[in-house]
């Protein structure tokens, strides 16, 4: 029997991960614990490699850790950004590299900051788009580094997103329709600045909108490079002629989308893209990285991620993605064609025997290609075994291959980890996607019914010892599988799962309200839809339950509130139901603080085992 994988060991804080190069090259930064909370770090680099023994954190954050910063282009300056308890209230801070100076460069109440750009052309500036004045928009705004100063640029008059071009002028926006899609509005440029008329370049419809994406302006201004769905059901990379409107299908593939490209730093032109099918495809658009393709794919057996360069565009960072062993990253030298290992993200993780995410596939009640992964226990055999049905949150995104440590947790404990890609996922097509429409709690979960139908019928699951877990959607399929198909699960585990429709689309974050549309189209509008909507609400049904629950929430989530979590267990304690609820005062839409994580991730393992018979870690 393999040994227990220390939960310690796969939900505690890596031991380093994230590593950017300065763009000089002179400097790697990286997320590492500092006293237990994730910080940056830096250590020089140079042709003999990184300078470790040299490295010092740089950040100094005690509360939730730093999970997401970067360069500003002058590379003297570090930018991140954090919130205060999970309530995604983001806040924009910086270290000054050579003063060691840290600010909060946003610090105003209840706002949210995002960056919208850094450009080499202006070294010194950033653009952050922040909802001050109005919660529900983002307005653009200049900020200067060497002053700290933040000078509002642009007015949002109610778009949802925003896109700069190389010389760091706001050019590119997305304006919302009342069907779900968008109008692409780009401005064209004078010699010193955007002229300010604002005009329409396409219109995204609804059903396109999951599969499309807008990329990048080119390096001359002329061109935008978008991921677009335009008549074909996958997102194909296109280049559209902002003059003409006229599109060019640059790489496409007819059974999923285009999932990302890597662009030349300079001219922008896509050199490198990626389909994410059972696992990432590569086509090489640009001649010149082919032979740094072939050598970055010698380097390891996983999939590549390209996670940024120097200005020289001689040094690119590489992660890769690996379904039994940790991630490693590595810098790749252009000029050797050479790789030189960085660090691994979790090196504890090579004492232990991990277990392969293996794609698989039926066919759903109506005829529908269903795609997933299962991943057996490593030394539990393959038939008869006790099952999670893992469901991924979104729901418009999907599962994918590699290192995820839920799945090896099951999988390590003795189970059956199965994950799937229900309609209404993202990357195999607007159509897949549209196939769940208004189907929260219908044939989204007719899917999942048949998954576990399908890996009965092959004799792999146990159908008596078959549990539900997942987090956000996947909390809200939890709920729904105890209420609406009360004899299929023996347990379920229910993360910040929406119990009723209509109160999660009345609670939703203003700044929300560019997408509420979009949201309206998939789910259902609760001003016109309440019968519907609350017909597949989990708390319409909570007395058909039989089924013991874990429910856990962070109090301070802006997306699904305490209250989804609180109004299904005061119903379960009225109805005198089995259940262990979990509120966590001081995490959000997930649980950041590796303690926290720890404690659930303990409770949710003595829950399985006691339910299920799986093992547990004493």
């Amino acid at each position: 029997m393999v040994a227990l994988i220390p939960r310690e060991v796969l939900f505690g804080n890596p031991q380093r991960v994230s590593p950017r190069i300065s763009p000089d090259g002179s400097k790697l930064a990286w997320i590492a614990p500092h006293e237990g909370v994730l910080n940056v770090w830096v250590a020089p680099a140079g042709a003999d490699g990184i300078d470790w023994p040299a490295a010092q954190v740089v950040t100094d954050d005690r509360d939730r850790g730093v999970r997401v910063f970067l360069w500003a282009q002058d590379g003297r300056h570090l930018l991140y950004v954090q919130d205060a308890g999970g309530d995604e209230n983001w806040r924009l801070h910086d270290v000054d590299l050579q003063t060691m100076a840290r600010r909060d460069l946003t610090p105003f109440d209840g706002i949210q900051a995002r960056i919208i750009g850094t450009r080499k052309s202006h070294p010194g500036q950033v653009l952050v788009g922040m909802n001050r004045d109005n919660a529900q928009l983002h307005d653009v705004y200049r900020l200067d580094l060497a002053t700290g100063e933040m000078v509002k640029e642009i007015g949002n008059p109610g778009y949802a997103g925003w896109l700069a071009d190389e010389d760091l002028v706001v050019r590119g926006a997305l304006a919302p329709l009342p069907d779900g899609g968008f109008d692409l509005m780009v401005r064209d440029r004078t010699k010193t600045e955007a002229d300010g008329d604002w005009r329409k370049l396409l219109t995204i419809p609804g059903d396109d909108a999951p599969s499309t994406d807008v990329l990048s302006f080119s390096g001359d201004g002329r061109t935008l490079l978008m991921i677009s769905a335009a008549g074909s059901d996958t997102g194909r990379l296109t280049r559209i002629d902002l003059a003409t409107g006229e599109a060019e299908v640059l790489a496409e593939d007819p059974d999923a989308d285009v999932s990302g490209a890597l662009l030349h730093p300079d001219t922008r032109d896509p050199q490198i893209v990626a389909v994410l099918k059972d696992r990432t495809e590569y086509h090489v658009l640009d001649p010149a990285t082919e032979p740094d393709l072939k050598a970055i794919r010698a380097l390891h057996p996983g999939d590549p991620v390209f996670l940024g360069r120097d200005d020289a565009d001689r040094t690119w960072l590489v992660g890769f993605t690996n379904d039994t062993g940790p991630i490693p990253y590595f810098a790749y030298d252009r000029d050797t064609r050479t790789g030189r290992f960085l660090f691994e993200h979790r090196p504890e993780l090579s004492d232990y025997r991990l277990a392969p995410m293996e794609p698989f596939s039926f066919t759903a009640r109506d005829g529908l290609t269903i795609h997933g992964y299962v991943t057996f226990p490593p030394d539990g055999g393959r038939s008869g075994l006790p099952a999670v049905l893992d469901v991924h949150g979104g729901p418009q995104v999907r599962d994918a291959w590699g290192f995820n440590p839920e799945t090896q947790w099951f999988a390590n404990r003795g189970y059956l980890c199965v994950q799937v890609n229900y309609r209404g996922s993202t990357g195999y097509g607007k159509a897949f996607v549209a196939a769940g429409d208004r189907e929260w709690g219908g044939k989204m979960h007719d899917d999942l019914i048949d998954a576990v139908r399908h890996i009965t019928a092959e004799g792999w699951a146990d159908p008596d010892r078959i549990g539900i877990y997942g987090g956000s959607y996947g909390g809200y399929a939890a709920l729904v599988g105890v209420t609406f198909t009360p004899d299929v699960f023996r347990c379920a585990v229910d993360i910040v799962g929406p119990s009723s429709l209509k109160t999660l689309l009345e609670t939703i974050p203003p700044y929300w309200a560019p997408v509420r549309a979009q949201l309206y189209k998939r789910v259902g509008n609760p001003e016109t839809d309440e019968e519907f909507l609350w017909s597949r609400s989990p708390l319409s049904r909570v007395r058909d339950i039989r089924t013991p629950l874990l429910i856990a929430q962070g109090a301070n989530d802006p997306r699904v509130k305490q209250a989804e979590s609180e109004q299904i267990v005061a119903a379960l304690a009225d109805a005198g139901i089995d259940y262990e609820y979990m509120l966590f005062p001081d995490e959000g839409h997930g649980f950041a603080k590796p303690e926290n994580r720890l404690r659930f991730y303990a409770a949710a393992e003595r829950f399985l085992a006691r339910h299920l018979g799986g093992r547990f870690e004493e």
